[in-house]
């Protein structure tokens, strides 16, 4: 049986587009989704332009209270979508695009404060380059230190390095974290972290929603993989900058052993093994989007 509760009764599923829609994710983090609310509604370029949908994954009262009444108000727009049930991350992604409107679409974890200016770059980048299928901000920590949030594709042994110490991986581990690229402005990447994600709806119809085979984690590889294998660009914009509250929920103290006390590290396994059988072990980005070099593991 469908578990999805009624929507808003005051959102109109007949209005006419948007140039912004804003997904959030949301799942029993409702502290932080007042904050993420608030710091849209000081930066939102024009918000009679922009619709807000909340896609509240699991919900209780106090999250539709944080979007129905704590914020009441503050958005010409906004849409509460909640679900009684755990959606995961890319069901819930794919839920607030369904009922999106937008020309364009921003994804955005719950834990993101978008600071001003951020938005206008974004949209300024996307709209002077149509081949920009995603577009990612520069992320930092609360501290103000840089985020690592763009990536090159993964190689099965990735997923183990970023748990253990494992010999002679300091190298692919660099080059997955592309640190051996000095970023000064928008630069070409395989993937980009989910937590804040630009796209367009002529992207969109074309290469598709993300695969809901992946319940938590990669979708956002397996869709950037989508998108260079559909002739689009995936581009880091690091002046555009955003806090980013990140905690790695997959990975806890024990390591490889946290597969069995920890269910985020077996969703985690369970989506990385559908992955590789999906697009392969090289990790090199699809041609059509032009050439790439592998992980040096596999150089």
């Amino acid at each position: 049986m469908d578990t999805y509760a009624e929507p808003d009764p005051e959102s109109d599923p007949e209005e006419d587009p948007m140039r912004l829609s804003v997904i959030i994710v949301n799942f029993r983090n409702a502290p932080l989704l007042r904050l993420a609310l608030r710091s849209l509604a000081r930066v939102l370029p024009d918000p009679d332009e922009c619709e807000i949908i909340v896609v509240d994954s699991a919900s209780t009262p106090e999250t539709q209270n944080a979007v129905r009444h704590d914020t009441a108000g503050l958005f010409p727009h906004c849409i509460l979508l909640p679900f009684m049930e755990n959606t995961g991350y890319t069901r819930g992604v794919n839920e607030g695009l369904r009922r999106a409107t937008g020309e364009y679409l921003l994804i955005l974890n719950p834990d993101i404060i978008v600071l001003p200016g951020t938005l206008e770059q974004l949209l300024a980048y996307a709209e002077s380059h149509p081949d920009a299928g995603l577009i990612g901000p520069g992320l930092l920590n609360l501290d103000d230190s840089r985020q690592e949030s763009c990536f090159r594709f993964y190689t099965p042994l990735i997923i183990p390095a970023r748990r253990l110490p494992l010999p002679g991986m300091r190298q692919a581990l660099d080059s997955f974290l592309m640190r051996d690229v000095t970023f000064t402005g928008p630069t070409d990447v395989d993937w980009l972290m989910g937590s804040a994600l630009l796209t367009r709806r002529s992207a969109l119809d074309r290469v598709g929603l993300m695969d809901e085979r992946f319940f938590l984690y990669l979708s956002e590889v397996d869709w950037a993989w989508r998108f260079w294998e559909n002739g689009y660009r995936v581009v880091y914009a690091p002046t555009a900058q955003m806090y980013h509250a990140h905690q790695r929920q997959s990975k806890g103290r024990y390591g490889l052993f946290d597969i069995f006390v920890r269910r985020e590290t077996r969703w985690h396994i369970t989506d990385a093994i559908r992955y590789f059988r999906k697009h392969g072990v090289t990790g090199i980005r699809p041609q059509f989007g032009g050439p790439s070099q592998p992980h040096l593991l596999y150089a």
